[in-house]
C-alpha cells in the first residue's frame, strides 16, 4: 500500500470530528465499509436508546406492564440484546430475569410459580433472559423434564398466556434465529476469549450435537404456542448488531408513547429481520 493511501498518527492528531475522518479516509481512497457499518450501527444505537428512555417514562407513568421474553438456542445474542435494551434505562422500574435452575422446592411446585413471582408491577419493564419456555425446549432435549411434564406445559402455557393478556400484562416473545455454523464461531469466540470463556457450559457444548431435536421442538413450540393475543416474533441474528437495532425498533413500534413523533430515525422494523412467526421450509435454525 502507498503512503498516501494509509492513516498516520499525523492524520489522527489533526482530525477533531468523525465527519472529518471520514472525508480524510474518502480522500486516501481507503476502504470504509467496516468503518461505516460501525458508525451506523453506534449513531443508530444511540437514537434508538434516547427513544427507549422515552418509553420506559410513558410506561411508568402511565402504570403499564410489559414483559419482554429473548428466547433462542444458546449463543444467539439474547444477553447482548437485553444488554442494549437496559443500558440507559432506569433501574428503579426495570428488571432483567435470569432464574438458575429451580430448586428442590421449586421443582414441587406448579411450573409457572417462580416466573409469576418475576412478571412487571404497575410501571415496569422486565426482560427475561430465557424464561417459562425453557420446559418447551432446552428441558426436552436435555433430558431436564419428564415427557408428562413436558406435554402439561404446551397444553397449559396458552392459556396461562391469555390469562396475562387478559389481565392486560403486555407480553413480547422474541425467538434469536442463527445458523448452524454461526453457532460454532461464537462457540469457539467464546473458548478464545478469557472474558467470554464463563458464558461456555456443558449445555452449550451439547448444542452443535443435539442441533435436529432443538430444531424439532422449537417447531412445536411455534405451533402450540404462537397465538393472536402473544404471537412469536423472530429474529434473523447471525448479524448479532443488526438485529440489536431491530428489536429495539420493533418494541418502540408496539407502543404510542409520549414524543415518538420526533425520534430522529425510523422506528418500523426490517421486516427481512423481524417478522411473526410462519411456518416456512427454508429457516436458517
Amino acid at each position: 500500500m502507498e503512503e498516501s493511501t494509509k492513516l498516520t498518527i499525523e492524520d489522527f492528531e489533526k482530525v477533531t470530528s468523525n465527519n472529518e475522518l471520514l472525508q480524510l479516509i474518502k480522500e486516501k481512497k481507503i476502504s470504509i465499509d467496516k468503518v461505516n457499518k460501525k458508525l451506523f450501527y453506534e449513531e443508530e444505537l444511540r437514537r434508538l436508546q434516547i427513544e427507549l428512555v422515552k418509553l420506559q417514562h410513558w410506561i411508568s407513568g402511565n402504570n403499564k406492564r410489559v414483559a419482554i421474553i429473548f428466547e433462542g438456542r444458546d449463543a444467539a445474542g439474547k444477553g447482548g440484546n437485553i444488554r442494549r435494551f437496559t443500558e440507559h434505562l432506569n433501574p428503579r422500574s426495570m428488571r432483567v430475569v435470569a432464574l438458575n435452575k429451580p430448586t428442590e422446592v421449586e421443582q414441587g411446585q406448579w411450573y409457572f410459580r417462580r416466573y409469576i413471582r418475576k412478571l412487571p408491577n404497575p410501571g415496569e419493564i422486565v426482560f427475561f433472559d430465557r424464561s417459562w419456555y425453557n420446559r418447551a425446549v432446552v428441558e426436552p432435549v436435555m433430558g431436564f423434564c419428564s415427557d408428562t411434564q413436558y406435554k402439561k406445559f404446551m397444553v397449559q402455557v396458552p392459556e396461562f398466556e391469555h390469562m396475562l393478556y387478559e389481565d392486560g400484562l403486555i407480553l413480547i416473545k422474541f425467538w434469536f434465529s442463527i445458523s448452524k455454523n454461526e453457532q460454532l464461531d461464537r462457540f469457539n469466540a467464546r473458548l478464545e476469549t478469557p472474558l467470554k470463556r464463563w458464558k461456555f457450559s456443558p449445555v452449550d457444548k451439547k448444542g452443535q450435537e443435539l442441533w435436529d431435536k432443538y430444531s424439532y421442538l422449537k417447531e412445536q413450540m411455534f405451533s402450540k404456542t404462537h397465538t393472536s393475543y402473544s404471537p412469536w416474533i423472530t429474529v434473523r441474528a447471525n448479524d448479532k448488531k443488526i438485529a440489536r437495532l431491530e428489536c429495539i425498533r420493533y418494541v418502540l413500534s408496539q407502543f404510542d408513547y409520549d414524543g415518538k413523533d420526533e425520534a430522529l430515525t425510523t422506528l418500523l422494523p426490517d421486516p427481512n429481520i423481524i417478522m411473526r412467526y410462519y411456518r416456512s421450509s427454508n429457516q436458517i435454525d
